[in-house]
């Protein structure tokens, strides 16, 4: 347990709530998430056990406003409007959610048309996260994705005119693709106006395909690097804000829900494999969901869904904040590190101070802001955070 100084968190975090839907079409090769290839999915099943996954949480959050909710996946597009409908209903019953809170749902551009982005609006959802990935169909079979680039263009097409605030997916550094590529991409992407636009560098994550037995032919780190720097100039020239590491927006459509992940805020995950962060007054838990979709319906029946729960230590909370923080490219407050922890800053003094010498963090005392070189090698960045 966290002994705070002074009297702990007095006032909570703003609260989150994520809910997982851990079915896809097909996995893709690159994916490390909680994801599974679908052979039929128990809709209505599995909303029972968000359900009742979540009404058994609210003694966690009792009192608290909800400020945001994310669909995330897997790919919650596959679920009908009518399923959406029904968890944001339960939702709503269930909890306090703030009017006006953002609800944001992530899909894939093959499995979208008109009529259910229509129903996903109608069930209260003011915002859709498409995982374009590539404009290119020769990149995106690499990718291993589903849809084509017409499928990719036409779901563009359907976001721009169901909401007012969607998101493309882009990813960069691609297998095989040059620079006039990556940036015929992003052309193509902000020809459709988006008003929040992520640009991710394709990394191989260890536990997929791509990481361990087929490796793609990436672009090498220079090349890489030339793609994003080419990437953030033209954002930038669009009118559009780099706020974070991979994240551009237009003024007011920054993500909400992303946000206060990296402002340190609080959120109850719900469903297979969901992580939560929940703040109390003496301690900040970190808690995950059983992992199996199967597994996990099973388990909340029983009350027997959570599969680990974990509470930070004094040593685990400087990076644990920083790591967040700090992938915001105005960073944060400096007075938002005690209000988030409970601790006082004074206990990263020495990090903070090596940081300021390497370059990699502003030297002003108000604001915890990496620099440019920070931003560029945040991971350096942030090792000097870890104790042990």
């Amino acid at each position: 347990m966290i002994r705070f100084a002074g009297s702990g968190l007095n006032v909570p975090p703003p609260l989150s709530l994520y809910l997982h839907l851990p079915w896809c079409v097909k996995k893709c090769p690159y994916c490390d998430f909680n994801s599974h290839a679908a052979q039929g999915i128990p809709e209505a099943a599995y909303i029972d056990a968000l359900l009742l996954d979540l009404e058994r949480a609210l003694p966690d959050i009792w009192g608290r406003r909800i400020h945001t909710v994310f669909l995330g996946g897997g790919t919650p597009s596959l679920f009908s409007p009518d399923g959406i409908d029904r968890i944001l209903t339960g939702v709503r019953t269930l909890t306090q959610l703030l009017p006006g809170a953002e609800i944001t749902l992530e899909a894939n551009p093959g499995t979208v048309e008109a009529a259910r982005f229509k129903g996903f609006r109608e069930a209260g959802v003011t915002r859709v996260s498409l995982g374009i990935q590539s404009f290119n169909t020769r990149h995106l079979k690499a990718l291993g994705r589903i849809h084509d680039d017409l499928e990719a263009r036409r779901a563009a097409e359907f976001a721009a005119t169901h909401f007012d605030t969607f998101n493309l997916d882009l990813m960069f550094a691609l297998p095989g693709q040059t620079l006039a590529e990556a940036l015929s991409d992003l052309s193509t992407a902000l020809a459709f106006e988006p008003p929040h636009l992520s640009a991710y560098h394709l990394t191989l994550e260890p536990n997929t395909p791509f990481g361990h037995t087929a490796p793609p032919n990436l672009p090498d780190d220079d090349l890489a690097a030339d793609m994003q720097l080419a990437i953030e100039v033209r954002l930038s020239e669009a009118g559009m804000r780099h706020y974070e590491t991979s994240a551009y927006a237009r003024p007011g459509h920054a993500s909400r829900h992303n946000l206060n992940y990296w402002q340190f805020g609080d959120y109850l995950g719900i469903g297979a494999g969901a992580h939560s962060k929940l703040s109390f007054h003496d301690r900040i838990v970190r808690q995950m969901r059983t992992k199996h979709p199967q597994q996990y319906m099973d388990a909340v029946k029983q009350g027997a869904h959570i599969a680990d729960t974990r509470t930070l230590t004094r040593d685990d909370l400087p990076f644990e904040f920083m790591m967040n923080a700090l992938r915001l490219n105005e960073g944060v407050p400096a007075a938002l590190f005690e209000a988030r922890t409970g601790l006082p800053l004074i206990v990263c003094a020495s990090a903070l101070e090596r940081a300021r010498v390497r370059g990699l963090l502003e030297t002003g005392t108000t604001r915890l802001k990496p620099t440019l070189q920070g931003q560029r090698f945040l991971n350096d960045l942030l090792e000097l955070f870890l104790v042990g």
